[in-house]
């Protein structure tokens, strides 16, 4: 593999590593899948995880990307399960340092193929936990829909929490779109609540 990146003719995109003070991003196209101005990759994955503290039983990470949040989730929970649609991905992951545990963790179960369909195929109220960290809305809108968060609310066992990560598009234009999120999922029957330093929404299944 070209360290400075390769070009998928299948998803018409072009993948690269770039370095950060702690653990490299993913550039996809020119979309960053992680903070870098205000913070590192890092820090920006344990921020997230924060929100659903304590860790612990078993695990779900929607978008795997370079596996950073499967990883430190596994630190703690009993188990983690990982979805993500593109191998491409998963490539430059296994060529990064920091995503090794990734691939050696026994506790990390790597699920290919779309979110949408694979959270269909798992159990009900299995997860004590989930990290919901799409790509942007313009690119992934079907894993902001109102459908699919039904899906994680039965995932979801009572008393389960999730972070469900959106960044801030549409600053611009006046859209708020972590306000849209968290009133979303509270029709569905989520707690939830804006968390705008982590840039998204903290969510909890009544009991």
């Amino acid at each position: 593999m070209n360290p400075s990146g390769f070009f998928s003719q299948e998803t018409n995109r072009y993948y690269k590593l770039l370095p950060t003070p702690t653990w490299p991003t993913i550039e996809i196209s020119g979309i960053r899948m992680h903070r870098v101005e205000s913070m590192d990759p890092k820090s920006d994955t344990e921020r997230k995880i924060a929100q659903v503290a304590p860790v612990q039983g078993k695990a779900l990470d929607i978008c795997t990307g370079l596996g950073y949040t499967a990883i430190l989730l596994a630190r703690e929970a009993d188990s983690v399960t990982t979805i993500e649609r593109d191998a491409n991905v998963l490539a430059l992951a296994r060529e990064n340092l920091p995503s090794k545990e990734l691939f050696s963790s026994p506790k990390i179960k790597q699920l290919m193929g779309d979110a949408q369909e694979v959270v269909k195929s798992l159990p009900d109220a299995h997860f004590d936990i989930i990290i919901h960290d799409p790509p942007s809305l313009n690119i992934a809108g079907d894993l902001y829909a109102s459908s699919f968060y039904q899906e994680l609310f039965r995932l979801l066992k009572p008393g389960g929490r999730m972070f469900h990560y959106t960044g801030m598009p549409g600053r611009s234009r006046g859209v708020d779109l972590i306000a849209s999120v968290a009133k979303r999922l509270k029709l569905i029957g989520f707690d939830a609540q804006p968390v705008r330093e982590a840039l998204g929404v903290k969510a909890t299944k009544h009991q």
